[in-house]
């Protein structure tokens, strides 16, 4: 299990830089010479990007879940409890602080869920740059709320980013979701009968209005995992990540990170989205991360995870507010009919994430040196 963790959280990790890398390719690629050719990659490859290929990592994101449920760091109520009430926190906190900066313009206040969301990616790659002085409960911890909150991202993207709904097209992929429960009665092993339904179910959610990322994550909890080492599960999860984390991941940020300067002024740092999205990720974040655990932990439902102290805690907790991918995402979904926004969006989300990793890592950096010094 600990070999498991490990493999997982250097995975992570190093696409971080990766995407870190994307990001600022693309943040240059829309303020040089070829800008029009950016503009062109963006029209020629957003929707493959964002409804095709953002399936395929919410895919991941369900066997994650799925497997983490089933085995040792997510099956007992104890280990949940906390990440899963601070996670909470992280979602509600930004999302009331967003809400009131933009309180009265209806328009805008459709990126309210922007904030909510914590990317693994970049928050693991942070706090791995200390090392083996972070304790393995604290990264546990991460990882967890991390989970809980792509839950709630998933949640979100069901229930307010779906339109226009066509009842037939509902019903076929009603039909499909039962034949992939079927293939896991039956223990079907291959994969290929799964991701061939998985398609289909992609196509029908995309036609009834529901956003075609869901079929991923439906796909991904009707994977069979029977205990073996080559289980169905982990195989895919295996082949997958690799991609995800290298290719589908740094694609994405090439095509939603960047931005013209020129659509922007220095009074769009005073803009209600760009002071929402921020606020919200860097103040909003760990207010709720570490408010709501510091809440659990003072009336005994949960402790402090094992050789971790309130600050490294705090410090974690300003690393939840590093929303980059799934804030972008989140937030191209609530301006996709309203597009003169993303600009704001994304100059939001790149200040939150900024200054929430910088002083996350100042905090956990302090942190550790006086715990080396009392040690």
């Amino acid at each position: 299990m600990r070999f498991l963790l490990k493999q997982f959280l250097q995975l992570e990790s190093s696409s971080g830089i990766i995407l870190l890398i994307a990001a600022l390719v693309a943040l240059l690629w829309a303020n040089s010479p070829l800008a029009p050719f950016h503009k062109q990659f963006i029209e020629a490859f957003l929707f493959l990007i964002n409804e095709g290929l953002m399936a395929i990592f919410f895919l991941l994101v369900g066997l994650e879940l799925k497997r983490s449920y089933l085995e040792d760091e997510m099956s007992q109520f104890s280990q949940v409890l906390l990440p899963a009430f601070a996670a909470v926190g992280g979602m509600l906190i930004p999302a009331l602080i967003y809400w009131g900066v933009n309180y009265g313009d209806r328009v805008t206040m459709k990126g309210w869920a922007t904030p909510v969301a914590t990317d693994i990616a970049f928050a693991l790659g942070v706090l791995s740059l200390f090392g083996r002085r972070v304790p393995d409960a604290l990264k546990l911890f991460l990882m967890a709320l991390a989970i809980f909150d792509d839950i709630g991202a998933i949640v979100i993207i069901a229930f307010f980013y779906s339109h226009k709904l066509s009842y037939l097209w509902l019903f076929q992929s009603a039909v499909l979701v039962g034949v992939l429960y079927l293939f896991n009665v039956v223990t079907i092993r291959s994969l290929i009968p799964y991701l061939l339904v998985g398609a289909w179910l992609w196509l029908c959610l995309l036609k009834s209005g529901v956003h075609p990322t869901v079929a991923g994550v439906l796909l991904a909890l009707a994977i069979p995992e029977d205990g073996p080492r080559y289980s169905p599960l982990r195989r895919l999860e295996n082949a997958l990540h690799p991609w995800v984390a290298y290719l589908i991941m740094p694609l994405f940020a090439l095509a939603n990170a960047g931005f013209s300067f020129d659509e922007l002024s220095w009074s769009s740092l005073l803009d209600k989205i760009v002071l929402g999205i921020m606020l919200g990720l860097f103040v909003g974040k760990q207010l709720g991360v570490f408010g709501f655990s510091w809440l659990l932990i003072r009336f005994r439902l949960a402790r402090l995870p094992e050789k971790s102290t309130w600050a490294m805690l705090y410090g974690v907790s300003l690393l939840c507010g590093i929303g980059f991918t799934m804030s972008l995402f989140l937030g191209t979904l609530s301006f996709q009919k309203a597009s003169y926004f993303l600009a704001e969006v994304r100059l939001g989300v790149a200040l939150g994430s900024l200054l929430s990793g910088i002083f996350g890592a100042l905090v956990l950096l302090i942190s550790f040196a006086r715990e080396q010094r009392s040690s």
